[in-house]
């Protein structure tokens, strides 16, 4: 019988800092420390589930493509900071990290500097607490005001998720749901299909989202549960889009689709003291 050694380790990853939790199980994931971003999850005595680019940039400057990147305190170009916040490209730092029986988890912390105040000019702490176990993978991100003034910030976890074809993916439980559709000007639409199936450029921002979907790749799932987060965003370059984009192969479009909750379409005002937490679940079958 093979025994897991479970731990938390710190490590290179392309010549970044990296988190590699390995729970008693078998499960594990990979958190590089350059924006607090899980680069890798695979399941107790399962595959990979998250699509990280191979031409994904590890420069310590630029965004990594892949993942799971934490959108803060902008999503998108709805505001006037840099596309989807700062959050992703800066340097974060462990809080804690531990193993017990069932789990292994790490917090990872980022606050206020000359460089953030620059950018956005608000005190902040962030915190992005991850915990692998089993099939399961959750997350919680934390925001706090730790300014006298109260700010509104938007935020979502941008997950990539690898498929093994996505035009034979189901995405099931948004039927009745209205969503903005970025490929036609953020027109307002009604969701009225049983699954959204992806046959061409997807880029939907749902609006009160349900807190449970599913998506079905190939003869397995991955199913969501999300909370305090109002929205849910889903993407897909497809073959256009994806040609133009420098730190994604041509073809790539094909082994991915992003399910991410959000706070997009409206910003959330925290004022001077208080905190906000939005819990994302993972689970894989």
């Amino acid at each position: 019988m093979n025994t897991v050694s479970a731990s938390v380790l710190t490590i290179d990853f392309h010549g970044q800092p990296a988190l590699e939790l390995t729970a008693p199980d078998g499960a594990r994931c990979l958190i590089s420390l350059f924006g607090g971003q899980l680069l890798s999850w695979i399941p107790a005595g399962g595959s990979e589930r998250l699509y990280l680019s191979p031409a994904a940039h590890f420069d310590g400057r630029s965004a990594v493509r892949g993942g799971i990147p934490v959108i803060f305190p902008q999503f998108a170009e709805r505001g006037n900071g840099p596309r989807h916040g700062f959050a992703r490209t800066r340097v974060w730092q462990v809080d804690e990290s531990r193993v017990s029986k069932d789990f292994a988890t790490a917090t990872l912390r980022l606050v206020t500097d000359d460089a953030t105040r620059a950018l956005w000019p608000h005190d902040f702490a962030l915190e992005l607490t991850v915990v692998v176990s089993g099939n399961r993978l959750d997350l919680e991100l934390d925001v706090e005001n730790t300014g006298d003034a109260a700010f509104d910030f938007a935020a979502a976890l941008h997950s990539y998720l690898r498929v093994k074809e996505v035009e034979n993916c189901r995405l099931e439980g948004l039927r009745n749901t209205r969503y903005l559709d970025a490929t036609a000007g953020d027109t307002v639409k009604d969701d009225r299909l049983d699954a959204l199936i992806v046959e061409d450029e997807v880029d939907r921002l749902y609006r009160d989202a349900p807190d449970t979907v599913v998506l079905h790749d190939s003869g397995r799932a991955l199913g969501f549960q999300s909370h305090g987060f109002p929205d849910l965003v889903v993407w897909n370059p497809w073959e256009h889009k994806c040609k133009a984009l420098a730190d994604m192969p041509d073809l790539d479009f094909r082994r991915m689709l992003c399910v991410e909750p959000a706070i997009a379409e409206k910003t959330m005002t925290l004022a001077p003291g208080e905190h906000w937490s939005g819990q994302h679940t993972i689970l894989a079958a």
